[in-house]
């Protein structure tokens, strides 16, 4: 039987060349994003952080954690959302009731 909802957890990297009003523009797009589509949403910003690895000439990177309940066609749209946004680096949504 397929689930109506699960929990969900998206990180994003948000290019360090914004500003603070732009990153923090973001976040809170994609928070209100999140709180119109889902329930139980939680932020966590982690803040500026060094990359793995170089992405788009940069090293460093400012990371952003949402946690959320969501049916399981929000998530394909938010993944959407985070590869056409300007100023999203990488990103990456995980189920975590499977």
């Amino acid at each position: 039987m397929a689930k109506l909802s699960a929990k969900y957890e998206a990180v994003f990297i948000i290019d360090p060349r914004k500003n603070e009003e732009e990153t923090a523009a973001l976040v809170e797009k994609f928070k209100t994003l999140c709180e119109s589509n889902a329930t139980e949403v939680t932020v966590d910003e982690w803040g500026k952080r060094r990359l793995a690895y170089p992405i788009q000439d940069q090293n460093d990177g400012y990371y952003v954690q949402l946690d959320f309940t969501s049916g399981n066609a929000f998530p394909a749209e938010l993944d959407r959302i985070f590869r056409i946004t300007d100023g999203v680096m990488r990103s990456i949504i995980v189920c975590l009731d499977e």
